[in-house]
């Protein structure tokens, strides 16, 4: 399995690093795992898990409502929620905002969540807290908006996300409740079709959260990533984090060697053994 992914991945002119756990098994390969890789939006992954722990605490309700108003809602953004509320002057529940952030990918809910929180360091904490090390949380979406560099700031190890993950389906860190909802939405994201969960079989469930960068005037994207769990065909799981750094080739070849990934991931691990 590892010489396949080194194959497809030296098949991109980009940094690439794979990072693969049988979440029963423990059985682990990882192709480069170890690089300081941009995240882009698998960042909303943690940063909900960071948010969904204050709920178990007791400190933040999902049902509470929090107020948007139109400076909350940067327009030149992807954002679903400024589309639905491009004046702001909503409240909308904490559910929603986590639900619009994690399976929608909102850029604007995603800052929302920050500020409630106290901002990127908090989350960093966080995840550190979790005894994941390799991994940095430095800046808002707003933040990596303004300039090229400042998504370098956000970066984690293949290997990190992947503790992150086998961490949050042994419901190490969240109640089952939150464990659950935040399930939820990674299997309902719209997001990434043509990553992770393209070539599988139709109605495989995929957990994932998706992080795209934007190109450059070189024709560079700085990060097309996915990662996630897929549910195998026998009931068991593996966990799958693809980054890609710096990609050179197009989205549509790089999305497509994540799929190709994928696909021998899920082979590999679907055969008895």
């Amino acid at each position: 399995l590892r010489s396949e992914i080194a194959e497809i991945a030296r098949s991109l002119n980009a940094k690439v690093g794979v990072a693969v756990m049988h979440l029963e098994k423990k059985d682990t390969v990882s192709y480069q795992g170890a690089q300081h890789l941009v995240m882009q939006s698998v960042f909303k992954f943690p940063l909900a898990m960071a948010v969904l722990h204050e709920v178990d605490r007791g400190k933040l309700s999902l049902e509470q409502k929090i107020h948007i108003t139109q400076k909350d809602m940067l327009p030149n953004t992807w954002s679903p929620m400024a589309v639905k509320y491009p004046q702001g002057n909503a409240d909308v529940t904490l559910r929603d905002l986590l639900m619009y952030t994690v399976s929608l990918s909102d850029n604007n809910t995603c800052d929302m969540l920050f500020r409630l929180l106290g901002g990127p360091k908090s989350i960093d904490r966080y995840v550190h807290s979790l005894g994941v090390k390799n991994i940095a949380i430095a800046a808002t979406e707003d933040e990596m908006h303004q300039a090229w560099d400042v998504q370098y700031t956000n970066w984690c190890e293949p290997t990190a996300m992947l503790e992150i993950l086998n961490i949050f389906f042994q419901q190490k860190a969240l109640s089952k409740s939150s464990t659950e909802e935040l399930w939820k939405w990674m299997v309902e994201s719209p997001t990434g079709l043509k990553r992770i969960k393209a070539l599988l079989p139709a109605n495989t469930i995929v957990a994932h959260k998706t992080g795209t960068g934007g190109t450059n005037d070189k024709g560079i994207n700085g990060a097309i990533n996915d990662a996630g769990i897929i549910t195998l065909p026998n009931g068991q799981h593996v966990a799958l984090v693809v980054f890609i750094t710096d990609a050179a080739d197009g989205d549509e070849k790089t999305e497509a060697a994540i799929a190709r990934i994928g696909k021998a991931v899920y082979d590999h691990y679907s055969v008895s053994r």
